[in-house]
Order: C-alpha cells, then structure tokens, then sequence
C-alpha cells in the first residue's frame, strides 16, 4: 500500500488533502486534535503560511509537529514575507526536519492582513520560487553554489480554475516546464466551468487535485464572490443558501454534490474548511470519499 504522500501521487489513488491553519498564538492542541481525528480519511495536510497575509505560528514549525505526531504534510511556502536568502534557508532547514512535500504561491498581499503597514517581500515570483526549489532539488542554491547533500522536495502549485483567464493557463504551464508532482486548485464550485478548464489543460500531465471549501452562508459566499480572484459561487448555490433553515447543513450538501462530481473527474479534493474542522469528516463521508479508509494508508 502506498505510504508516502510521493507514493500516492504515484499510484492509482483518490487524493484526499486538507488544511490546517497555524494558530495565532503558542496553543497547538486545536490543530493536533483536528489532525488526530482526520488521519484515517486524510492523505495529507497543508500547513498554511501566514494564510490571508495573517500572522500566525511558523507553518515549519507546525509541520514539524504534525509529523512527529505520525501525519503526512505539505508545507506552504508563500513569495510575500521572505527574500530569496530567507526562502532557500527555510526551505533546507525544513527537509532537516524531516518535511518533504511543499506547496509554493506568491501569497496575499499584506494589506489584505491583520498588519497591514507590513511591507511585502515578493523578491521571487511563484514561478521563480519553483525554479528555485528545482535548483536545490539538482544540488545547487540560486546563485549556483554547489549544495553539501541537498533535497528531493515533492513540489505542489496551485491555480485557479477560472477558463476565461488564459493567462493563468500560461503560468499553470510555466510551473509545470520547470517540474512539479501536482496541482491544488482555487475552490470549485461550477463543475462544467471545471470540466472547461481541464480540457484547457489536457495537455498538462500533472495529478490535479481540485479545492473545495464548504459554504457556511450567503454571506460568505457573496464575500468570496466579491473578493477572491478565480473563485465563482453559482447564484443557485448562493439562493438555496439563503433560504435555508439550516445553511450550514446546506453547504455540506452542496459540497457533498461537488465532490461526488469531481471524483470522476481529477485525481482529488484538497479540503480547506473556513475555521475548524467541525464538518470536514462528515463531508467526506457524506460524500462516499471514507470508503476503504478504515486507517491511514
């Protein structure tokens, strides 16, 4: 049985990957307790990277604990808060700590945060951020300098699925040149607007795994209409949000839906839950995706 995060993405298997936030603070029992109760139905867990321009815990530091507490992770790395001396350094020193999968984006700016007089780095973009990782990966930093011992990252990207931005295609595709294990996409909520921007992207040869994040109500639905790029909540779903006795229940259902679609479609679901994992295990088994998970394979 495929043990690995790399060994799944090389097998036959249905992704299933989830988030989880750092805490803003020194608690980490909430994370390692949603953690704890996920490891059955879960191939790995992100470790999101001062998400929303938010300063939390180190997401190294937190990787690091989820994997003495016997999970698989991937590591985000965001372009916003550090230089490319910063980004290499953290990099190493997390394969040091036994973390083998990252994610790299360039990260919110930092107005969009909780300070937002910070100054934003972007010293690399997300593709340049890659080539970076495919440097240290063949035993090299940036400037060319040979490595004593270096990495073998499992490398994510992510994108949106919006088919009407054909530049985001092109960059999906630059990521891809330089060399990357899979892909975890903005959170879809029109399948036949994701079914267009998979045959846009046929071409691409790379385990896609699709986001999914569970409306809660209207309201939050309107907001990430308004203010998330590549994210598009049908106007049905945002009606039977509002007339819903239960909008709660409802966005599990309308997540339930979408995932039972996309299982015929791509090779996962990455999870990404608005706060705690209240409803996440429900989900997946609402939506059939605990079958066969009776452990962590």
């Amino acid at each position: 049985m495929p043990v690995t995060f790399r060994d799944k993405l090389q097998s036959n298997k249905f992704m299933i990957t989830t988030e989880v936030t750092p805490p803003k603070g020194v608690d980490t029992s909430s994370f390692l307790k949603d953690a704890e109760q996920l490891q059955r139905y879960v191939d790995a867990f992100n470790v999101t990277d001062n998400q929303r321009a938010v300063m939390r815990m180190s997401s190294i530091a937190v990787g690091k604990m989820l994997k003495e507490a016997g999970h698989e992770t991937i590591v985000q790395f965001t372009c916003r808060d550090r230089n490319r001396l910063a980004l290499q350094s953290d990099l190493l020193g997390a394969w040091a700590l036994g973390i083998h999968n990252i994610c790299v984006m360039t990260g919110d700016h930092t107005t969009k945060g909780d300070h937002p007089a910070t100054k934003p780095v972007y010293d690399l973009d997300s593709v340049q951020l890659l080539n970076t990782v495919k440097k240290l990966n063949e035993g090299y930093d940036l400037s060319g300098n040979r490595l004593e011992q270096f990495p073998d990252f499992v490398v994510g990207a992510v994108s949106n699925t919006d088919p009407l931005q054909p530049m985001q295609h092109i960059k999906l595709r630059k990521k891809t040149s330089i060399g990357i294990d899979f892909i975890q996409t903005q959170a879809v909520y029109d399948i036949e607007e994701f079914a267009c921007f998979l045959e846009k992207v046929s071409d691409i040869d790379v385990p896609i795994i699709a986001g999914i994040i569970p409306l809660k109500s209207a309201k939050m639905a309107k907001y990430m209409n308004r203010n998330i790029p590549g994210i598009r909540v049908p106007e049905e779903f945002i009606t039977r949000m509002e007339n819903a006795e239960e909008p709660a229940s409802e966005g599990m259902e309308i997540a339930t839906k979408i995932i039972r679609e996309l299982k015929k479609m791509c090779r996962g679901i990455h999870l990404m839950p608005v706060g705690q994992h209240t409803y996440t295990r429900e989900i997946l088994k609402m939506s059939g995706s605990t079958e066969g998970r009776t452990h962590n394979e």
